[in-house]
């Protein structure tokens, strides 16, 4: 089994406003939007969110610009960010993906999830109805679209051998995150439940939707890490990112 991580853009925000209320508001940053892709021994290739919509490419502010949300986050996309060229450097096609992991429907996770009507959509129930209600923070314009049938689950799930969807509630309901046990090591990666690992070091919930909700999720993550001995990714963590290796290359 393999596990690329995949640079999707990123994100120029206000560290504060975004990722650590009460800690560096004012404070630019630029954050990774990623993916990820993974091969698994049976042949199946799971794509786990999909990325922020090309449309920013061009109009970095075709979702936010003019919102009081925009002024404290900006796309970054180039080109190559597209998930579609990512799959490309890896010789694979959208019609490659035989399921797509629907972490949660934000902008920077979903954009692009209307390329993949022929693959199975793996999403929690109460992510996608609690989306579905609140169109104005999952715009459904990249998402919510006629070629996509979801595949509704509730809780955690072993999606396939050495993969588990972990619901990971608290930044949106029905938030997920995903264990990936890999040959020679283990990799929870915990999309938006924990953005940084200074979250985790101050105990800092307060960006998220839910922040009491949010610091369950994560002391469940740190534990669940510790059980499996596995390295924790965080969503948006610059520092941490940098030293992460990106496809082609491949953790296995």
């Amino acid at each position: 089994m393999r596990l690329y991580f995949l640079n999707l853009g990123r994100c120029d925000v206000d560290k504060g406003r975004v990722l650590t209320p009460g800690s560096g508001e004012g404070q630019r940053v630029i954050i990774p939007i990623v993916g990820y892709l993974i091969e698994t021994d049976d042949g199946r290739r799971i794509l786990v969110d999909s990325g922020m919509h090309r449309m920013h490419i061009e109009d970095p502010d075709a979702t936010f610009g003019g919102t009081p949300f925009g002024e404290a986050l900006t796309p970054i996309m180039r080109p190559e960010d597209d998930v579609v060229n990512r799959l490309a450097e890896l010789g694979m096609g959208v019609e490659d993906v035989d399921i797509l992991v629907s972490t949660h429907f934000h902008f920077d996770h979903a954009g692009n999830h209307g390329d993949f009507g022929a693959s199975r959509v793996v999403a929690q129930r109460a992510a996608y109805e609690f989306a579905r209600a609140n169109p104005d923070a999952f715009p459904r314009d990249i998402w919510d679209l006629p070629q996509l049938t979801y595949e509704l689950v509730d809780g955690d799930v072993e999606l396939a051998p050495g993969v588990t969807l972990l619901a990971s509630p608290g930044h949106a309901p029905g938030h997920m995150s995903v264990l990936v046990r890999l040959p020679t090591q283990a990799i929870l990666l915990t999309i938006d439940a924990v953005y940084t690992q200074e979250n985790v070091d101050t105990d800092n919930w307060a960006g998220q939707r839910d922040p009491e909700a949010a610091r369950a999720s994560a002391q469940r993550l740190v534990e669940i890490a510790e059980r499996e001995n596995a390295t924790m990714v965080y969503g948006h963590d610059p520092a941490q990112w940098a030293g992460l290796r990106m496809a082609p290359a491949f953790y296995e």
